[in-house]
């Protein structure tokens, strides 16, 4: 068994290995659910086989010393030389095979259920959410808010809350389901967008907005535009700059996106109807943001959960909150 343990470690370090030179993308909830898996049979195995096995020998050691003991007293032989207390313990102990995987298989069970039913961590990695997130931004994951979802297949079992215009989501990204993004929900099924001359209307009414002065990106080390939205109840920050009005225009990898024809393309911008079971995603740094404008809706068994608190972030303790 211990040969065995070292083949797997061994093919866990080099699968982790290339997933972080970039050899190969890796995919962390099905890696958790193997280790989950792996390291369980390895604690049934200790708990019912090996654990007895291990006891039963540390009591046959211990009958064994007893019978020597009483066979040399009765000979008149009262001191015996021998603690046999520091050989029984030895039997006892889990060997390191063991240790790394059964012993570890409840911190890994707890760390597998917390992640894919409760709260998964986030990073936030580029600025297409500027001025709400910040690269470097830690983040948490309501995973339950909009229902509970099978791990690994991303099938949702139990509804629960309904996505809402304006929630901060994270999703997987349609191009590559591997890696997770997170945009800010514009649109919900039925909804007809439009985003011209860079202002946004949802079903005809244009989306209020009022100017907040300028917002200093620190990592563009540039002042931009800053406006209050009123995309739902709640409002938002986001940045839009007038001087830069980029062409739209779909770049999906592969092809057309799935139901492309609901979107008309034009100079001034973007129009498009979503389909059921499909959301419109827009980052709020409207200017940097390669979102649903460039690479569709985002069907519904895509979606992680909904972003809600910033817990820390090293370069500005005062980013730690809620998100809005």
């Amino acid at each position: 068994m211990s040969a065995l343990t070292g083949i797997l470690y061994a093919g866990l370090i080099a699968y982790l290995g290339g997933w972080y030179t970039g050899y190969w993308s890796g995919n962390f909830s099905l890696l958790l659910f193997i280790l989950t898996l792996v390291t369980s049979v390895y604690w049934l195995a200790e708990r019912f086989h090996f654990l007895p096995g291990r006891a039963k020998a540390a009591a046959e050691l211990q009958t064994n010393d007893a019978k020597r003991r009483q066979s040399l007293a009765a000979q008149g032989i009262v001191r015996v030389d021998g603690d046999i207390e520091g050989a029984r313990q030895q039997i006892l102990q889990q060997p390191w095979w063991l240790d790394w995987t059964a012993g570890l298989f409840p911190v890994i069970l707890a760390v597998f259920f917390l992640r894919s039913f409760l709260f998964e961590p986030f990073k936030i990695p580029s600025g297409s959410m500027v001025p709400t997130l910040l690269v470097g931004d830690l983040i948490l994951v309501n995973k339950f808010h909009y229902g509970v979802r099978l791990p690994v297949i991303n099938k949702k079992i139990v509804a629960n809350n309904d996505v809402q215009r304006g929630d901060v989501m994270v999703f997987r990204f349609p191009e590559d389901t591997s890696i997770d993004f997170i945009k800010r929900v514009a649109a919900i099924p039925g909804d007809e967008i439009s985003y011209l001359n860079q202002r946004l209307s949802i079903n005809g009414k244009e989306v209020a907005v009022e100017a907040q002065g300028d917002f200093y990106d620190e990592d563009a080390m540039v002042y931009r535009p800053l406006f209050k939205e009123m995309l739902a109840a709640k409002p938002h920050q986001m940045v839009v700059n007038p001087q830069r009005q980029p062409m739209f225009h779909p770049d999906r990898k592969g092809g057309p996106f799935p139901f492309q024809d609901n979107c008309k393309y034009s100079p001034e911008g973007v129009t498009c109807k979503v389909p059921a079971g499909y959301y419109y995603m827009l980052g709020d740094n409207r200017d940097n943001s390669r979102d649903s404008r460039f690479w569709g809706f985002v069907p519904d068994e895509n979606i992680v959960g909904k972003a809600f608190f910033v817990w820390m972030n090293f370069g500005s303790l005062k980013r730690i909150g809620s998100i809005n």
